[in-house]
Formats: structure tokens, sequence, C-alpha cells
């Protein structure tokens, strides 16, 4: 009898589908290190799960982070390094499965995706993050929340600040009856160097079309006459104006791609350099706004003198308001650097007035919540709005979320024709304080109280359904433990924020590590994080973790510098070799289109003490991610590496013959992603042939000639890359013919 199939015997589930299987700790190899574990299956799952990601797994998405994992892949992840080799990961994951006395530890926590999916599964959980944000986000995800307090403490505010709000969010209509104003829409202005004339940087006279335009064709269009709103085909190339009879290409504005053209005089100038010349943020001019009418039907018009001094008056409002907003200088860096190419030197200054007014009146308001586990959850609330009301968000239109947040495109990129919400809101808007409170806290609170997992119902012919399993995962919410002595006296979830390198946690007393590294690239989240920092410590205070202004850390993992990078990996590395017991397993998923990637992540595990035992493909972030949309040859896979110490890892025998060593399991993970449906680029298979190659390394060589193989095997890896690419290509042909 295999040692699977002992496994299999020991830890038979049952018949009985709903009863809880408690799991006790084991030795040997786990279900993560089997050939067979079903990545291809949890990929499928894990794809659905990540068009909805924030409906799907709403407690992990209660703030804005960069690198949100998918829910799905880590429970599965979870499963499959608590349990012994052989088991059955699929159907463990629809069972309700408890592994009591079991630490997992994420030292790059997130979003907190690894500590909650721990935790659903019974086991106990450690979670470090370096950045001040991280934590605060995952603290309020995680800790217990009296659902009738919540409730009671947001009706309290909107008795109290609502109306307040509200009132600058309303515009006189043509009956002189007042209503609500959803968006006002914005358009930035510079100067021309010619003739002085403000130029508005519109690329498009069409400012609103609906998210499926060629469905439903109607767009809105300003004239550049009269300033009239004009129903147009969101196509048209030829349009009158209803109001002043003017003629105009409503795809056609004064902006194009880095240059504009001026109206007045014809002078073609670059925008970015006459910013940086005037040597202060561009003006903005309100051009349009959607009404909500009293029937609740949605309205767009022209902005009016009256809407022109409403704002006006919020300037007045907010001039009178003592210590309104944090001021704090917005700091160089590759993510910043856009910002302040076009003069935004405060984090303030990306706010309107009137946003800076509705934002003050909330935040002094949050700040008299007495209970500190509310007053930290409405300024986690609070810190999420901020994504969605500033001048760096834009239109999306109809028929999806209407705002487009700040932080699409991973940088802090200025938008030309900015959106400006109700900051309160209405039942009809997006991205407000009140729908946001509806769509995020009382969601998260849902699923914490009965989480689900999705499963995928195939029939024949027809398209697949997903349906919600309960009943699978005990409730989220703890009392958090605020140190490791408090987490080994009975706590069951302990986070810190700091440096993963240097931790309290005693030696070997973790069974498993878990976590999602920081990549080799210029995606830095603190220089991002900053600006709900600077709010949460203007409401929260300036002491713990918000003792300075930045959440910039010299000690961040994530680097450009390929050498700084390797080394902060490797010392956190290092550190959770300390405190992982010798039967556990570090797990963590991983990729990256270029080589220094992997040689990186390879040479800081080796150094640390770490050998790779197994490698697989599996679905990564959501499809329809900007930076993936954007990129030639897009990876939608992630990989995950599964490692134990290189001191308990058996001596691994082989013929001398590396890529006949390693094709035939690359090629083999390919082809079941093939046979699942999935499509593959070059660039995913790509990283399933590196992770192969460092795995192969890992186990069989020093470190020092490991790197040198990795080094020299640049032609053995792009010809395994072709050689596979290929077959890929000759599928998707065989298809389309």
């Amino acid at each position: 009898m295999s040692s699977s199939q002992k496994h299999q015997e020991r830890f038979d589930f049952g018949a009985d589908e709903d009863a809880v299987v408690t799991l006790a700790p084991f030795s040997g190899p786990c279900s993560l290190e089997d050939d067979e574990f079903p990545f291809e299956a949890i990929s499928d799952v894990a794809e659905v799960e990540s068009w909805r990601k924030e409906i799907n797994r709403p407690i992990y998405h209660i703030h804005k982070w960069w690198a949100q994992r998918l829910g799905t892949v880590f429970r599965a992840i979870a499963l499959g390094a608590l349990t012994p080799s052989g088991t059955d990961v699929l159907n463990a994951f629809y069972r309700p499965i408890r592994v009591k006395d079991l630490t997992v530890f994420d030292p790059f926590m997130g979003s907190g995706t690894t500590i909650g999916e721990a935790a659903k599964l019974g086991a106990r959980a450690i979670g470090r993050d370096i950045n001040p944000v991280a934590h605060f986000l995952v603290r309020n995800a995680l800790a217990f929340h009296d659902r009738e307090a919540v409730l009671r403490t947001f009706r309290e505010i909107e008795r109290d600040v609502a109306d307040q709000i509200r009132a600058q969010y309303k515009t006189v209509l043509p009956d002189d009856t007042k209503a609500d104003v959803l968006y006002y829409f914005w358009v930035k202005q510079v100067d021309c160097p010619e003739c002085k004339t403000s130029v508005d940087l519109f690329s498009s006279r069409v400012f609103a079309k609906h998210a499926y335009a060629r469905r439903h064709p109607e767009a809105q269009a300003v004239c550049p006459s009269c300033g009239e709103v004009n129903a147009v085909r969101y196509d048209a190339e030829h349009a009158t104006c209803t109001s002043c009879a003017s003629e105009f290409n409503p795809q056609i504005g004064p902006a194009s791609g880095q240059k504009a053209t001026c109206p007045s005089c014809d002078h073609t100038f670059p925008i970015a350099k006459t910013i940086r010349e005037r040597n202060a943020p561009p003006d903005h001019r309100l051009y349009a706004k959607l009404v909500l009418t009293a029937d609740g039907k949605k309205v767009y018009a022209a902005a009016t003198d009256e809407d022109r001094q409403s704002y006006a008056r919020a300037e007045e409002l907010l001039a009178a308001r003592p210590n309104a907003y944090p001021v704090v200088g917005i700091e160089p860096g590759y993510n910043t650097n856009q910002a302040l190419g076009y003069n935004y030197r405060h984090w303030h200054e990306m706010f309107n007035a009137r946003q800076l007014l509705s934002l003050s009146i909330l935040a002094d308001r949050i700040r008299e919540i007495q209970e500190p586990v509310l007053r930290e959850l409405f300024t986690c609330l609070f810190s999420g709005a901020l994504e969605f009301n500033n001048l760096f968000t834009s239109y999306k239109g109809e028929g999806t979320g209407a705002v487009r947040h700040m932080f699409a495109h991973h940088i802090l990129k200025p938008e030309r024709v900015p959106l400006e919400a109700n900051v309160w809101g209405t039942p009809k808007s997006s991205g407000s304080f009140m729908t946001m409170f509806e769509g995020r806290i009382r969601r998260a609170l849902d699923y914490a109280d009965d989480p689900f997992e999705l499963r995928l119902q195939r029939e024949p012919g027809q398209k697949n359904k997903t349906e919600k399993v309960y009943g699978l995962s005990e409730p989220l919410g703890f009392d958090l433990a605020q140190d490791f002595p408090s987490f080994k006296n009975g706590k069951r979830v302990y986070l810190s924020c700091g440096d993963s390198s240097v931790t309290d946690i005693e030696d070997g007393a973790v069974d498993a590590i878990i976590t999602d590294p920081p990549f080799f690239d210029n995606v830095h989240y603190s220089q991002l994080a900053d600006f709900f920092h600077v709010w949460q410590r203007h409401i929260l205070g300036e002491d713990g973790t918000r003792a300075i202004e930045t959440t910039r850390s010299p000690s961040e993992v994530q680097n450009a510098n390929v050498d700084a990078f390797t080394e902060r990996l490797g010392a956190v590395w290092a550190e959770c070799h300390r405190v992982l017991s010798d039967q556990g397993v570090l797990a963590f998923t991983y990729h990256h289109s270029r080589s220094e990637g992997w040689s990186s992540v390879l040479h800081a595990l080796m150094e640390a003490g770490f050998g790779i035992s197994a490698a697989f493909p599996i679905k990564a972030e959501m499809s329809v991610a900007m930076p993936k949309l954007q990129a030639k040859e897009p990876i939608d896979l992630d990989i995950v590496l599964v490692c134990r110490k290189r001191s308990t890892l058996e001596k691994h025998q082989w013929n001398g013959d590396l890529w006949g060593t390693i094709t035939p399991k690359a090629a083999n993970q390919v082809a079941r992603l093939r046979r699942s449906g999935r499509k593959l680029s070059r660039n995913d298979v790509r990283i399933i042939i590196m992770a192969q190659l460092i795995r192969q390394l890992s186990r069989s060589h020093s470190l020092e000639s490991a790197l040198s193989l990795l080094e020299a095997s640049g032609p053995e890896i792009e010809a395994t890359i072709e050689s596979l690419h290929i077959v890929e290509k000759s599928v998707e042909t065989e298809v389309k013919s």
C-alpha cells in the first residue's frame, strides 16, 4: 500500500458531507506537494471569483489594497499545506474541514486573505505587514464587530451630518425645484503659452457614454461653442448643438496625446511641460452635471451660474473650518512622480474644495465616535471613500459602477476630465460614503457571519452556473492579540505591523507559512498608501503605527533594484526559516516575466535555507485588471512555490539531464491547463518553465551553481517556451478553423 493510500485511509472524510471533519497535525509530505493537486479546477473557480472579488470575498475588500489575492486560491493552498499527501483537495474544498492546533503565518499579509482563509479552516493565524495601511485594513476586516452597534453608529452619523453634506450637492432645475446632483463633471484647463487663453483639456467632447456603447449607443457631448450638453451617438463624428446650432465633431477636443492645440490661435503646445512651468496644480472648469430628479430619473445638463455659485459657497465654508484636512507633502517616487509633474505637491491638493469640505465634516464626526473599534471601522470606510472622491477619478458611464477610482492604473495619474461624485450619496450613487457602507461594510459583516465558497455547476452544452456553498467555514471576527505571548495564551489571530525579517514569534512555532511576497518591480504600495495614511492619521491620531507621516520604510522588500530586493526578501525568508517547524512548509505565489525576478527569488530562498519541493500554476489576479489589459503578453497565472527546509528535504536523485527533467513536468502542467480550456500567453508558459527550473536547481545544486546554471539557461528557456507555446498556438488555430 502506498503512503498516499495510507494517508487517504487515515483521513477518510466519511459519507456525510455536512459533518465537520477535524484534522490533527501530521508528519510527512502534504497534499500541496502532490503532482495531482487540482490546480486547473481551483483556477476555474478562482476565475469566477476574480470577476467580482468584492462580492465573492467582501471581507478582504473593505479598503483598497494593490495585491488583493483570490480567496479561492488561498483556501486551496491552505488546505493543501495542512492536509497529508493523498488528500482529495477538491473534495476537501467543499467539506467543513477544521485543522485545530495548527498555526499559519503570513509575513506579507496585504489585504489579509491568508489570515482569513486559515481562520475559516479553524487554524490559528499570525499576520504581519510592514505597511500601516495594510495592517489597519486587516485589523478592521478580521476584528469582531457587533452588527447592531455598527448599524446604530452609521444611523447616528447619517442623522448628524448627511443633510449638511447633501446640501453641497443640490441644484436648481428649470422649474425652480431643487434636485440632488449625482455627479459634477470638470475639465482641466491650461493657459495657451502663445495667447494666454484658457484651453480645456478635452480629448473628446463626448464625456458620458454607456459601458456597453454598441448596445446602448446614446452618449452625451458638450458643445465647444456654448457649453450645452447634447445627446449624440457615442461614435458620431458630426453634431449640431441644440442650443446654438453650432456644428462640431464630438470625437475631437483640444488635447491629443501629450499635446494640446489652442482653439483661439491654433498654437500647439506640450501639456505636461506647460503645466509644470505654471508651478501650481491646473485649474478646473465645471461644465456639466448628472441630476437625479424627484421621480428617480437621471438627467444630464450643462452646469449653470447657480452651480458655480454653490461651489463658491463651499469654498467659503471650507476656509472657515479649522484643521479641516491633513496638510502633508507628497514625496517623489516612481508612483507619485506623475502627480508631482502636474504640480500636486500636497495630498489635499488632489481634492477640490467641495470634496474637502464634505470629507472634513465626515472626518470630524467619525473622530467623535467613542468606541475605538467602531471609530477605526468607520475611519476605514471613510478612507475607502477617498478613493472615489478626488480629482483623479473619472466617469465610467452608465451600466456599471459610474466612478473609475483613482488607482485604476497603479500610479497617481492626473485625470484631465475628473468626476466629482456626491460624497454622502443617494441610492443611485456610486463610490459614496452611504453606498460604500452598504456595499463594503454591511456586505463584509454578512460574509463574516456566514462565509461561503463558490462552486461551478457544469451542464453539457450550457454556460456554467455558480452556486454559493454555505456552512463550510467558521465565522470570522476575533479579539485580536496584540503580541505573541497573548496569541500563545489562547487568542486565535495575531496581527502586527513591522519588518517581517524581525518578529516576536518563537522558534518553530509555525506549522505553515502561506503568503504572496511583493514582486521585484516598480509598483511601490507604500507610495500609493500614503494617500490614505495621511487621512487616517488626521482622524485617529499620530501614535503607534501612525507615528510618522509616511508609510514608506527603508526595510520594505518591494524594490526595483534586484540586489536590494534579494537581500530584503532573503532576510524575511530567514526569519520564516527560524519560526517554521522542521515539518512545516513555506508556500507562496509568485510570477515574473524577467529572468532577474526568478534568480532573485531562488537566491533569497536558498540562502535562507529553503529548497522548493513542488511548483504549479494557478489563476492569478483579476482578468480585467488595467495593467494586464495593457500588457502585450499578459500573465494570467501565478506560480505556487512549495518550499521546505533544505535540511529536511530528501536528496534529490537525478541523472544530470536538467532539461530532460524539467520539460516533461512543465509540458504536463501546460497540457492540463489547456485541457481545462485555459488559453496561455507566451509569458504564462514562461513562468511554468521557470518555476520547474528553479525547483530543480534549488534541490540538486549549491547556491552558487544553481545561480550560475540559471544564468546560463537563457537559450534552453526560450527554446522550451517556443516548443510548448507553438502547441498552444496550434490548438488555438484548430479551434478557430
